[in-house]
């Protein structure tokens, strides 16, 4: 005659087994699902992101005007493809009183480096690149020089984009930037001297009011 206890043990083995089987099957069914949709995920395209600084720098070298721009462009998720960003565009077209005088042609002339002289209190530009295109494997913060021959401001509102050129498909940034009689006098008296000058859209004291949102000069 079979003891009772050791049928009760024998059942509770064989549950023990069952749901030991259950339990391994459903972490094997998780775990490939897991490891397909990351290997979905990395043979995505990467999705590139622009953001533009709060801060633009406005120069000129003799007659030409140079517009400094610092994005910062990154991907949104991690694939085994490296984007290459082939061009970079920069639109300004005067709006309102002065959308009747001349729109300005810029080109991308290089990429540079900042380098500030703390004893002077200065500012100054130096190339670091041509322009060519490049990858976006991480996050990148590459400074533009953005040409227009010929060419200086008028006082008044313009309307801006940057646009760069991944093979997914051209992303674009809008903004708008605000010029003074007097900034617009400070820039090209400081053309000689290489002068750069900085445009802010974040300044608290322009809340609110007709600039707020565009790029202006600080000192307007």
């Amino acid at each position: 005659m079979v003891d009772s206890d050791e049928v009760m043990a024998a059942t509770q083995r064989s549950r023990f087994d069952a749901v030991h089987k259950w339990a391994a099957t459903v972490a094997g069914v998780v775990a490939l699902a897991f490891s397909l949709y990351n290997f979905t995920e990395l043979q995505k395209k990467p999705e590139i992101d622009l953001a533009l600084p709060h801060l633009m720098r406005i120069g000129m070298v003799g007659m030409d005007t140079h517009f400094y721009v610092q994005p910062t462009v990154s991907t949104r998720v991690k694939t085994q493809d490296v984007e290459i960003v082939r061009g970079a565009r920069f639109k300004l077209t005067p709006t309102g009183l002065i959308a009747s005088s001349k729109r300005p042609v810029f080109y991308w002339k290089e990429v540079g480096t900042w380098n500030f002289d703390p004893a002077e209190e200065w500012l100054s530009y130096r190339w670091s690149g041509d322009p060519a295109p490049f990858l976006q494997d991480k996050p990148q913060q590459p400074i533009f020089l953005f040409q227009a021959d010929s060419w200086s401001f008028q006082p008044g509102r313009y309307e801006g984009s940057l646009q760069l050129s991944p093979s997914r498909g051209p992303l674009t940034q809008k903004f708008c930037i605000i010029i003074s009689k007097k900034a617009v006098d400070e820039i090209r008296n400081g053309g000689n001297r290489e002068g750069i000058y900085f445009f802010r859209n974040d300044l608290p004291k322009f809340s609110g009011s007709k600039y707020s949102g565009c790029y202006v000069r600080e000192t307007d």
